[in-house]
């Protein structure tokens, strides 16, 4: 058996372009997992082995490895950090126990960062944060833990100091020994040296170690009245202290270094091992019944307890599908026949891998604790509980966001239609963000996704990775409609020639609700006007047509139907019959309920160089944008703002362009917004010029 407690499932997470991947390479040569060190701006690193990724030098879909450190077994997962991908950070987030958060010296606390922090807070995940780079230009270690305090609101525990900055950076300050770690210029992370702490340092260190110390203290009262009575805690007490804390989510052992110089790695994982929870130290997952509430019952991380597994990533490679899987209780073994609670249907496990990047090794059997790839599982999907047949159960699911952004593709000739369509089923199958509709009378294939660099690297490995050629049509945002006023009504259907007949009356109200409400529909009718049976039609004739919006056909959101009153006749009124009341009901009112369409508003955050700022922002004015603040960083001023998704395509080149190539930004959606007349007059011209070309 293998002992849990020497186990940590970890994940590296961060702004695109912070040295995630570049760390975990470092870790992985660290921790003699890999023998050559491959870098990212190669195009060698191990974990971006897909085409896409080693081209565009950015991390596109998690990859999972597992090393050794102080006979310690990590789990690593590497994920992206573009924005469009968060998906990837999001869940595997939620199966892991603790994780690095990983800042660039210079950039600091970017918008990315901000994004994959709330995710890990709401996953209540433990993390040790690494401030990276501090070799570059502009890295200020200090600068970058205020920005931890006031930007996330997080208690950073500064564990080391830097020694140098920038070009002359060449070691740390291990608090908790009160020694120096000094590299040479070799490059080599082993070559380094234990000293005194640098004279001019020793005052700064002390100042920060005991305010290390007493924030570890807290966490003990014995240990707290023992500090308070002057005895100083020793470095063994200090470490549980530590450790306990940094479970609790109380603070974050705060450290830095230079992943690319290969300085500060070792004590990362050391801390790694000292501080971030083993399977058996974190909460275990609440069992949830199909509603989705809790049951009272827990997945205890027990290998002989009843299998509970979740199934975080589907992966398609040459040898099938790989469904990564964290185990959470039980065992797996070769041949094992599993249940997937969500379809009732039993998967039988023929083959079960360790996954180091894209390479494999077999294993027989995998228990609690355990993240591995089941190979060949056909209908298993992101989120979905793997368990004991004899003893189901379903842990709690993970939520996606909607899309925001659609093309069209259409295969290039018949070889490739076929292909599309396989193609496309693997890649969603993969990535639940990215959704794929087929448009009933055009035939178009429409692909969602969460932005223009998301669908553009899904065309990329639709082109390349599996060889479809296809033609691409504009991107098309996600429009919604909705009402702005009550309107009471009633609609009568009748037929009544030939055969039998059919009746239904009803009375209702329409009336708007607040944003993010959906459709409510409730029943006030008393005496049986309309029978209780039919009630239910009634509803769902509404629901089936709230994707059909009264101005331009998108779906409508946010508003409340009351069924008040109707009529029926005792042998021609049928269910059928007030479900087709109900939907020329809608047909019928929707229009004179002050319809309007919203579209999508997304958060910006744009980085520009200090002398192009004007330009920036007179161009985000440009494209309706809000600004909603300003704040100075070293190499420029970053600007948060909110805009409307249909300006902002493109504007990756005009930043570029107005900032001579050095403006970055990220983008994500925030919410929905009434769109100003003219853009929404647009809008709906475009939809009826959509339905007449249909119509010829």
């Amino acid at each position: 058996m293998k002992d849990l407690l020497k186990y940590r499932n970890i994940g590296i997470f961060a702004h695109v372009d912070a040295g995630k991947t570049t760390t975990t390479e470092r870790i992985l040569k660290l921790t003699g997992k890999i023998h050559k060190i491959g870098e990212v701006h190669d195009g060698e690193s191990t974990m971006d082995f897909m085409d896409q990724e080693a081209e565009r030098g950015i991390t596109i879909q998690s990859a999972a490895t597992s090393c050794f450190w102080r006979d310690h077994q990590f789990n690593v997962i590497d994920t992206p950090g573009h924005v469009d991908f968060t998906i990837e950070v999001y869940r595997s987030l939620k199966v892991l126990d603790g994780g690095v958060g990983v800042f660039c010296g210079s950039g600091g606390v970017e918008p990315q960062s901000e994004t994959n922090w709330r995710y890990a807070n709401d996953s209540k995940v433990s993390r040790i944060i690494y401030v990276n780079k501090l070799d570059r230009i502009g890295a200020d270690f200090y600068r970058v833990v205020e920005q931890v305090k006031r930007v996330l609101g997080a208690v950073p525990l500064v564990m080391v100091l830097p020694i140098g900055t920038e070009s002359d950076f060449k070691g740390v300050v291990d608090l908790l020994s009160m020694k120096a770690y000094v590299w040479d210029d070799s490059g080599q992370p082993e070559n380094f040296a234990i000293e005194d702490i640098p004279a001019d340092m020793q005052a700064k260190a002390e100042q920060y170690r005991a305010a290390m110390v007493e924030a570890a203290v807290e966490q003990d009262d014995e240990v707290m009245e023992a500090y308070l009575e002057g005895n100083e805690p020793d470095i063994d007490t200090l470490k549980k202290c530590i450790r306990k804390g940094t479970i609790d989510l109380a603070f974050f052992p705060t450290y830095c270094g230079s992943s690319f110089k290969n300085k500060g790695l070792q004590l990362i994982l050391d801390a790694i091992v000292d501080f971030l929870p083993s399977p058996l130290e974190v909460k275990p997952l609440p069992e949830v019944d199909d509603e989705g509430n809790e049951t009272g019952k827990f997945a205890e991380a027990k290998s002989d307890a009843p299998l509970r597994a979740l199934a975080f990533k589907i992966m398609d490679d040459k040898f099938g599908a790989l469904t990564f899987t964290r185990i959470y209780s039980g065992t797996i073994k070769k041949g094992d026949t599993i249940l997937n609670s969500f379809t009732g249907k039993t998967e039988r496990v023929s083959r079960m891998v360790e996954m180091h990047a894209d390479d494999r090794n077999e294993l027989d059997s995998a228990q609690a604790g355990d993240i591995v790839a089941l190979v060949g599982l056909k209908n298993v999907q992101t989120g979905h509980t793997l368990c004991d047949e004899k003893n189901p159960a379903t842990l709690e699911p993970m939520v996606f966001p909607d899309p925001v952004i659609s093309i069209a593709v259409a295969a290039k000739d018949k070889a490739n239609a076929e292909k599309l369509s396989n193609a496309i089923g693997k890649m969603v199958a993969e990535d639940p963000s990215f959704r794929v509709e087929t448009d009933e009378e055009t035939g178009e294939t429409i692909l969602k996704g969460m932005g223009e660099l998301h669908l553009d690297i899904k065309i990329d490995i639709l082109k390349r990775t599996h060889k479809v050629e296809v033609e691409v049509g504009a991107p098309q945002v996600a429009y919604r409609e909705t009402i702005t006023k009550p309107v009471s009504d009633s609609y009568t259907h009748k037929k009544q020639s030939g055969g039998s007949g059919q009746f239904a009356k009803i009375d209702y109200s329409i009336e708007p609700l607040q944003p993010g409400d959906g459709f409510v529909f409730e029943s006030t009718v008393v005496g049986g006007n309309v029978p209780k049976e039919f009630i239910p039609a009634v509803e769902k004739g509404f629901k089936l047509s709230i994707d059909r919006g009264p101005l331009a056909g998108y779906p409508c959101l946010d508003f409340k139907v009351t069924l008040t009153d109707g009529g029926f006749h005792a042998v021609d009124s049928s269910a059928i019959a007030f479900e087709i009341a109900s939907k020329a009901a809608y047909r019928q009112t929707m229009p004179k309920a002050g319809p309007q369409i919203l579209e999508p508003i997304m958060k910006l955050d744009v980085f520009s160089p200090e002398d192009k700022i004007g330009d920036v922002i007179g161009d985000l004015n440009r494209r309706r944008g809000m600004i909603q603040g300003q704040e100075p960083t070293p190499g420029g001023v970053r600007v948060k703002a909110e805009a409307p998704l249909s300006e902002m395509f493109g504007y990756i080149g005009d930043l570029r362009t107005m900032t001579s190539g050095r403006g970055q930004f990220s983008m994500e959606f925030s919410h929905y917004s009434a769109c100003p007349r003219n853009i929404s007059d647009e809008v709906i011209a475009k939809a009826k010029e959509r339905e007449e070309a249909k119509n010829k």
